[in-house]
C-alpha cells in the first residue's frame, strides 16, 4: 500500500531566465526576476536557479546566447527539473528551438506563466471566458509545435484550460473559437453594464493598484466583507463590488485586478471589460505599497494602465499602505554619496509625496495593523461627500 508521502502531489521545480541588454538593466532586470520567482510561487512551483546573461538583445533562435543555453541544459537535466521560465515572450521559433533543444521539460514564458496563473484563479463565468479567449489568442501563433509540445507534458503549470483539451490543429477553427469567445464576452458586458445602471443614485469608487498591494485587506475592512486576500500575486482575479456606508454616506465600493508589469498584451484586450468598473466609477482609490522597493515603478505601470482605458480624469486618493513594513537605513554623516532609496526615511517619502500630489488627497496607512485606518476613513468619507454633493445637489439629508 502506498504511503501517504508517495501519493502526495510533488511540487514542480523550476528556473528562471533573463536578459541584461541596452533596455533592461541589471539592476531592472533583478527586480523582475524576483517578481517571476512571486509569480513561479503563486503557481505552486519552486524555483531551484536563476540564470542571468547580457545581450545586445535576446538571441533570435534560443533566447540565450549558445554557451548560457548548453549552461541551463546542462544543469536542467543534472537536477531533473520541471521547467524552464523566461522572464521574456519567447517567439514561436524561439519556443520550437528550446523544446528540441532540451526536450523533456516544460518551456514557458512569462506570459505563459501570467495566463496559467489567472486560469487557475478564476471563478466567475466572466473571467474564465476572458482567460479562455487569452489563452486560444496566445495558442494561435504557437499551433504548429503545439502537439509534440503536449505530447511529452504531464499536466501542470502551463498547462491549463485549452492546453489540457486535444487543441485542434487548424487555425480556422481556432479563429472561430477566438470569435464565439468574444460574442460571449460582449453579451456577459452587456449584462453588467445593465447591472451597473441598475445600482442607482450611489456614488463608485473602485479600489485600484499593482498586484499584492493590500486592496482586498482594504475592502474587507471597509466592507465588512470576506473577499479573498493572501499574500500572493492575483489573488483577487474577479471584480468584487460592495455596499459601503461610512457616517451615513452609502457608496460602492469595487476591488479591481491588479495590475503587473509585462502583461501579456491579449490579456490587457480581453480584461478590459474587467476595467469598465474602473472606468465607470466617480473616485479611485490608487493603493501603493510603501515598503517595495521599486513602488514608483508600480505606480507608473497603474498610472500608465489607467490611461489606457481613459480613466485618469477622476478625484483620485492615493493611498501608501504597508508602513508597518517599510524599513530603511540611515545614511551614514560623513557618506557624501547621493542617498538611495534605502537611505529615505518615511517620513522624508510622506513630505515628498505630500508635494507631488498636491491636486491629489494622499494619506499613509497600514490595513493590516489598522495605523491612520480612521483617518483614511475620514478623508474617503470626505472626497466621497464632495463627489455626492456635486452630482446630488438636493440630496443633503445624509451628512
Amino acid at each position: 500500500m502506498s504511503t501517504l508521502h508517495e501519493t502526495a502531489k510533488r511540487q514542480e521545480t523550476c528556473v528562471l531566465v533573463g536578459v541584461i541588454t541596452q533596455e533592461q538593466t541589471k539592476e531592472q532586470l533583478a527586480e523582475y526576476l524576483d517578481e517571476l520567482a512571486f509569480l513561479a510561487e503563486t503557481a505552486d512551483t519552486h524555483c531551484m536557479k536563476v540564470f542571468t546573461q547580457s545581450l545586445t538583445k535576446p538571441d533570435k533562435r534560443t533566447f540565450l546566447g549558445s554557451g548560457k543555453i548548453e549552461e541551463v541544459k546542462e544543469y536542467v537535466e543534472e537536477n531533473e527539473i520541471d521547467m524552464i521560465i523566461f522572464d521574456d515572450e519567447l517567439s514561436p521559433s524561439q519556443l520550437r528551438n528550446l523544446e528540441n533543444f532540451i526536450p523533456e521539460v516544460k518551456i514557458l514564458d512569462r506570459n505563459n506563466l501570467i495566463l496559467d496563473i489567472f486560469a487557475a484563479r478564476a471563478r466567475t463565468a466572466h473571467a474564465k471566458t476572458q482567460v479562455e479567449l487569452a489563452q486560444y489568442q496566445y495558442l494561435l501563433p504557437r499551433l504548429t509545435n503545439m502537439w509534440t509540445h503536449l505530447q511529452k507534458q504531464k499536466g501542470g503549470i502551463g498547462m491549463r484550460g485549452p492546453g489540457e483539451k486535444e487543441i485542434e490543429t487548424d487555425r480556422r477553427i481556432i479563429r472561430d473559437k477566438i470569435s464565439a469567445l468574444k460574442k460571449q464576452l460582449e453579451v456577459i458586458d452587456r449584462q453588467k453594464m445593465t447591472q451597473r445602471g441598475n445600482r442607482g443614485a450611489m456614488v463608485r469608487v473602485a479600489l485600484v493598484g499593482y498586484t499584492n498591494v493590500g486592496k482586498s485587506t482594504i475592502m474587507n475592512a471597509l466592507a465588512k466583507s470576506e473577499v479573498f486576500a493572501e499574500n500572493k500575486l492575483f489573488a483577487t482575479l474577479d471584480t468584487t463590488v460592495r455596499k459601503v456606508v461610512l457616517q451615513n454616506l452609502p457608496f460602492l465600493l469595487s476591488d479591481t485586478v491588479g495590475f503587473i508589469r509585462k502583461l501579456p498584451h491579449q490579456l490587457v484586450e480581453s480584461f478590459k471589460s474587467t476595467l469598465d468598473e474602473t472606468k465607470e466609477s466617480d473616485i479611485l482609490v490608487h493603493v501603493v505599497d510603501i515598503s517595495h522597493p521599486q513602488f514608483e515603478d508600480h505606480i507608473r505601470v497603474v498610472e500608465e494602465t489607467l490611461a489606457d482605458i481613459d480613466a485618469t480624469d477622476k478625484p483620485t486618493l492615493m493611498v501608501f499602505n504597508k508602513i508597518d513594513a517599510y524599513q530603511y537605513t540611515p545614511q551614514d554623516e560623513d557618506d557624501l554619496s547621493p542617498p538611495t532609496r534605502e537611505n529615505i526615511s518615511l517620513e522624508e517619502l510622506k513630505n515628498t509625496w505630500m508635494s507631488k500630489l498636491k491636486e491629489g488627497e494622499v494619506i499613509f496607512i497600514s490595513a493590516q495593523d489598522k495605523t491612520n485606518f480612521e483617518e483614511f476613513k475620514d478623508t474617503l468619507y470626505e472626497l466621497t461627500k464632495r463627489v455626492h454633493q456635486e452630482r446630488y445637489p438636493y440630496n443633503h439629508f445624509l451628512y
